[in-house]
């Protein structure tokens, strides 16, 4: 179903187009190519990363990816090989670098596209696995046991895994790093035969409308699957080639003579010079002349229109205008009487005597202080 290798110097490797195809980056091979440790005997850990891309390009080919998680893991190159590569060969350069002496390792490896007999598929099955990642589900093991539960519920006779995709490069987004939790894959499979009764319980009214509720539908399969993989019903993905209608045209071709559009006449290479005058008149003088003919009537109506004390007098009736005169004038005489409070408190209330020693106390005023506003009352001297 797949082809796995082994990373080599110039390895050539022959995948089928259609097919998914998985190629490692093993760490322990490139090891060999950098200077051990000093200290004899000490194993060697050195954090190894890959840079891929197609010879004489900056990237890879658009079909084939790469991913690796960290530096102390293998490199995964996989990806589903196109027909119009067929017979092309594929110069992949692989770049290895050791992150703790900076020096580097180059490998070729050769990709010979071969086309398939039995492709494309007709009948194309895409599953969303969610507690899978990309690097998980790739390894050999992990996808067999998932093509043997598929190969369980539709029973075809040819089943090929055409590709792998994380979720992420779906739009999905990163997960949160709490109890363990993946990003998820997507894995499309291609069978020989129409789909089974299980696969097709998922277009049912009912589980439509439970998908619609974000609940999970109820599909009688599920079981051959969750013991190791969580697959999410409502993504899956059925392709049924042999119903698609062919919405190719055929293209008429003419002679390649355009129709006759008479003599073709160039603008004039002189232009006409233009007035501005006009524009200048309604863009600005015409908007200032409003403006200050508003000006001036607010100006009269603010300054000219005024009436006065005066003619509010004689409008006001004099009953009116005694009873205001009243009030201003016992309001005047309110404030004079208020400064009086200000005086100094007169002797009849101080103390004679010192609390303390008993002593006379002396006077608080000067012989100069002015007491004729004082009371009578200080005999008590």
């Amino acid at each position: 179903f797949s082809i796995l290798s082994r990373v080599h110097s110039d390895r050539n490797v022959y995948p089928s187009a259609g097919v998914l195809f998985v190629h490692v980056l093993e760490r322990e091979y490139f090891k060999g190519e950098f200077p051990p440790y000093p200290k004899p005997g000490e194993i060697s850990n050195d954090p190894i990363t890959f840079n891929t891309n197609l010879m004489g390009y900056p990237d890879r080919p658009g079909w084939l990816r790469y991913i690796q998680r960290t530096p102390y893991s293998d490199g995964v190159l996989y990806g589903s090989p196109t027909v119009e590569n067929v017979g092309k060969p594929t110069i992949i350069e692989i770049t290895a670098y050791n992150r703790r002496t900076f020096e580097t390792a180059r490998h070729n490896l050769i990709i010979n596209i071969m086309s398939a007999e039995d492709f494309p598929l007709p009948y194309q099955a895409e599953f969303f696995i969610r507690n899978m990642n990309v690097e998980e589900m790739l390894a050999s093991e992990v996808l067999g046991d998932f093509l043997g539960a598929v190969k369980n519920v539709w029973q075809p006779e040819r089943l090929n895994a055409i590709n792998i995709t994380s979720a992420l490069d779906r739009g999905g987004r990163v997960p949160l790093p709490i109890n363990d939790m993946k990003e998820g894959v997507y894995v499309m499979v291609g069978a020989d035969v129409p789909f089974s009764s299980c696969l097709r319980e998922v277009e049912n009214p009912q589980n439509q409308l439970r998908c619609s509720q974000e609940m999970e539908p109820v599909i009688t399969c599920d079981k051959k699957f969750r013991t190791q993989f969580h697959i999410d019903w409502c993504k899956i993905s059925l392709v049924d080639n042999t119903k698609q209608v062919s919405t190719f045209q055929e293209v008429i071709r003419g002679e390649g003579i355009l129709p006759d559009g008479g003599e073709y006449k160039p603008p004039s290479d002189t232009l006409k010079s233009r007035d501005y005058y006009s524009d200048f008149l309604i863009t600005l003088a015409v908007p200032s002349a409003i403006a200050l003919v508003l000006f001036l009537i607010l100006a009269y109506i603010m300054c000219c229109r005024r009436e006065g004390v005066e003619k509010r007098n004689m409008q006001t009736p004099d009953i009116q205008l005694v009873h205001h005169s009243a009030i201003q004038k016992s309001t005047k005489e309110l404030r004079d009487m208020s400064k009086n409070r200000e005086i100094a408190w007169p002797l009849s209330t101080l103390p004679v005597f010192h609390p303390v020693t008993g002593e006379i106390v002396p006077p608080l005023h000067t012989d100069s202080y002015d007491n004729t506003s004082m009371p009578l009352m200080q005999t008590q001297q």
